[in-house]
Parts: C-alpha cells; structure tokens; sequence
C-alpha cells in the first residue's frame, strides 16, 4: 500500500515537472513572448549594469576630484593660520587653535570631516570615529613628515561614527601641514559620499522603473506582433484540419498583400484543386463501382443460359469422347469459379456502396468453428493437410453475424489448406471479457512481413506465378476484411517467407463495445523464443 502511494506520488511530481514543458512547447505566442521577455530582460540587466557602473564611477571620479580640492584649500588655510599662529604664541597653543578653527571650518555644512593627528592627542570632528581613517594612509602620511614631500594623498574609506550613525563609503584625504623649519602634524580630511549614495540610488531606481516599463511595453509588442503572425497561422491549420475532415468548401479570409495574404491565398487555391480532384476521383470510383455492378448483373443472365446448357453436357459427359469428356468437365469447372468470382464482385459492390447490413445474434463462435472446420475436413484431405482445433473450455459467446463470420472462416481456412505445403493448419479459438478471436495458423510458403497489410487488398497475391488450384477470386480477404470491420472487429495477418503465417480475427463480445485487447497474441506460440544469455558471474573454476 505504501509503495503504491509512493508511486502515485512520483507520478504526480512528473506530472507537475513536466506541466510548464507541455505549456512551453504547446503554444507558440508563449515561446515569442517568453523568449523575447527573457531576451529584454538580459539586455536590460546587462545595460543596467553597465550604466550603474560607468555612473558610479564619474560620480566617485567627481567626488575624488572635488575632494581633492577643497582638501587642498582647508590645507593652505591650515598651514596660513598656523605660521600666524606660531608667530604669536606657543606651538601648543598655535596647533591646537588652528586644528580647532579647521575642525569648525569642515563642520560647517557637513561637507567634510577633518582629524589632526598630534604627538599627545588628537583633535578631530566630535562625531567622527578615528578608525574612519585607513592605517595605510597613516603611514604613508607619517613617512611623509620627515621629507619637504607635501603631495596629497587618498584612499577609500568607511566612513563610521561615533553617535550610531550608519556609516558610508567615502574618501579620505591626508596631507602634511608645516613648513620645513617647523613642527609638521597628518592632517586628514574625511569626505563622506552619502548624499552620493542617494544620487547612486535615484540613478538605481530609475533604471529599474525604465527596465520594468521596457520590458511590460516588448511583452505586450511581442504578444501583438505574435498574435498578428499566429493568427494567420493557426486559422491556416484550422482550415487545413477542416479540409482533411472533409469540409472542402471552406476557404481562408485574405487581408492584405503581404506573404501571410499570399498563404492565404495558396492555402484556397491548394483547397480548390484538392475539392476538384477529390471529387473527379469519387466521379471514378462511383462510375467503377456502377460498372462493376452492372457487369455482374449483367452477366447474370448468359451466365444462367451457359450454365443449362453446361449442365445438360456435364451430365451425359460419360458417355462422350475422351477430348469431349474433358471439355465438359472444364466447363462445369470454370462456371463454378466464373459464378463464385461474380458472387464476390457483387459483394465488394454492396460493401463499396455502404449497404452491407449485419444480421446479428448471440452465437457460440466455437460451435460456428467446429462446424466450418468439420466441413472443410474432406477438402483438406485431398490436400494431405490436417486440420488441428484447439478450443477453450469455456463457451465463446458473442454477437455477429453468423453468414458473414463463417464465410471469413472458410476463407481464412480455404487460404491456409491451399498455402499449407501439406502441413498442418491450427486453428485456436479464445476470449476475454472484452472479445473473442480466431487465429488460423500454416507452416507453408508464407510471405514477407513487409506485405501483412498487402495480403487484403483486393486480387493481390504473395506470388503472382503461382497457380490457385483451388479456384480463388483474389477477393476472399478483401471481403473478409469487409466483413470483420463491420462487425467493429480487426483482422491482422503475420508471415515470413518459408515459415508460414497466421491469421487472427478478433470480434467484440457485445457489438458496438470496444475491444481492450484480443485474448490471442498475432505471432504464432510455436516459433521459437529467444533465450537470455546467461552472463557466469565470478571466478570460473578450472
């Protein structure tokens, strides 16, 4: 029980794995759509990308830029103050007042933050957290102080706060302020890029707003420029389908001139041509099947005027000549294989007319068989072939037509006795609860796998120079085919050259039921069945 629900559960989530694959390659305006959405999604993705970056970077180039600037003027204004400021007082004093007035200088605004670095302290921006300030700057900046070097330097930064302010990326410039006769202190100056970063984010979200409305406006160009195309396509199918149904006189609207018009119009041309042809070829075969029809009635009347007087000469054929004797009996002979071949023309006429009619009863098929095979017995002797019946224990009940289900018999037995080659010829009888079935077996010349369909075709042979000794029409299989089908049943046929073949009639049980299956397998039970070659697994013993 566990493991039957198991498997319903995997059937199920292959099911449901394999739903958007049936949805994707069961509709075309999906697959436009689809594809050019994910098309415009990549370019836009990739462009988007490309455009943040090139932004990011003049934004930083710019801010690098303006930073240096007005790094290098608070540093000019620092080391003015402070040659002013020694002049007048002590350097403590002088370096702690000018690193004040330019603390305040960059507190104006928020613009930037500055940090001085001295020999007992630091002064710096109150709200500024000194690990703002990379250490490899620091030392770059220090190694800096015992040289006349008075370049700038920059790095990027984090910039971190003191007051639980979150922290942004920016840019930290650092220089050396004094000149060579005096004491010189690392003055850094700390730029924060955070109204950068909103200028980043306007730029982020306006390109994803312009990549979702691009991509919304190419799906809904995609579904129209595809239901445009499909349209047409698919009302070509739909009149193709309605064509082969049987509708000829339907026709595609044209709109236009453009290669979907001329569809159109080579579609309704195609259409008109198949409708003239058609209906030459049903002017054909209803003047053929006229003429066959008069032709055998027709030949009904000499026929019966032939055979009297055929009749009159067999019955005093004794007492003629040897050469008249003989004629005689070729007479009677022929007429019987004339009569026989105008009784299955005028067959093969009603069944192409469509008035062949059932007459139907609940019938044991093994009794109708016995009785076919028991009357088939002397014809099968002269032959040296022996007739085997196999019939099941139980009954098989079923609805046919008796007439028309035991001349398929006689056929299929008649067929088996002349191709037979003196073998026997099995006959097996079984059902189901859906059907019964008859296979009827030789072991004579057979014929190609290639022809299992041919052999009930109408006057086709396996081997055209072979002789019918026993007076077939070539129409025997072709009215049984006739016969089986109108009963809702199926006959098929198996052979292979010099190995004989079969033949299997399979009838529903109730007429009208369909049939599951046929309760006797096509390929013969006494061929040969393959072996699997067992494999020695192991060591092998010496």
């Amino acid at each position: 029980m566990a493991s039957q629900e198991s498997s319903r559960g995997l059937d199920q989530a292959r099911r449901l794995l394999r739903a958007p694959s049936r949805a994707w390659w069961g509709s075309l305006t999906l697959r436009v759509v689809g594809t050019t959405l994910i098309g415009t999604v990549l370019v836009l993705l990739l462009g988007g990308w490309l455009l943040q970056q090139q932004a990011a970077a003049g934004i930083e180039k710019g801010k690098v830029d303006s930073s240096y600037a007005e790094a290098s003027t608070a540093l000019d204004i620092f080391e003015s103050s402070l040659r002013d400021s020694t002049v007048q007082g002590s350097a403590t004093q002088s370096i702690n007042r000018v690193a004040g007035a330019a603390v305040a200088r960059g507190s104006v605004g928020g613009q930037y933050y500055v940090l001085v670095s001295l020999p007992t302290s630091d002064i710096r921006t109150e709200k500024l957290d000194p690990s703002s300030v990379p250490s490899s700057l620091r030392q770059t900046v220090e190694q800096a102080i015992n040289s006349t070097d008075s370049r700038l330097y920059s790095s990027s930064t984090l910039v971190r706060y003191r007051d639980g302010t979150d922290s942004v990326p920016g840019i930290v410039v650092g220089a050396v302020a004094g000149s060579s006769g005096l004491t010189r202190y690392p003055v850094y100056f700390v730029f924060p890029m955070s109204q950068e970063q909103k200028t980043l984010g306007v730029v982020q979200q306006a390109l994803i707003s312009t990549g979702l409305a691009v991509a919304l406006g190419m799906v809904i160009i995609a579904f129209w420029v595809a239901r445009a195309v499909i349209t047409p396509v698919r009302s070509a199918r739909q009149s193709a389908e309605r064509l082969a149904s049987g509708q000829l006189a339907d026709r595609m609207p044209v709109r236009g001139t453009d290669d979907l018009a001329r569809l159109a119009v080579s579609m309704n041309y195609m259409a008109s041509e198949l409708q003239h042809r058609i209906r030459q070829l049903e002017e054909l075969s209803r003047l053929q099947q006229r003429f066959v029809a008069d032709v055998s009635h027709e030949l009904r009347t000499p026929l019966t005027t032939v055979r009297l007087a055929a009749d009159v000469l067999y019955e005093a054929h004794d007492s003629f000549p040897a050469l008249e004797n003989r004629s005689a009996v070729l007479m009677r002979r022929e007429l019987d294989r004339f009569e026989a071949l105008l009784a299955d023309l005028l067959e093969i006429s009603r069944f192409d007319a469509g008035a062949a009619e059932l007459t139907l009863d609940e019938q044991d098929l093994c009794e109708l068989v016995r009785t076919e095979v028991d009357a088939l017995h002397a014809l099968a002797a002269t032959r040296g072939v022996e007739l085997v019946l196999i019939l099941p224990d139980s009954s098989c009940d079923a609805d046919f037509d008796q007439r028309r289900i035991g001349r398929v018999l006689r056929n299929l037995l008649t067929n088996a006795i002349e191709h037979g080659e003196g073998r026997p010829v099995e006959i097996e009888v079984a059902a189901n609860q859906t059907a019964v079935a008859v296979t009827v077996r030789d072991h004579g010349v057979g014929f190609d796998a290639n022809d299992s369909h041919n052999v009930f075709e109408r006057f086709w042979r396996a081997d055209r120079a072979r002789a019918r000794s026993l007076g077939g029409t070539g129409l025997g299989l072709a009215i049984a085919m006739e016969d089986v089908r109108l009963h809702g049943g199926n006959l098929t046929a198996w052979g292979r050259p010099m190995r004989g073949a079969q033949f299997r009639v399979t009838i529903p049980r109730r007429h009208g039921t369909p049939i599951a299956s046929s309760p006797l397998p096509l390929v013969p039970r006494d061929l040969p069945r393959r072996r699997p070659v067992a494999k020695a697994i192991g060591r092998a013993e010496k």
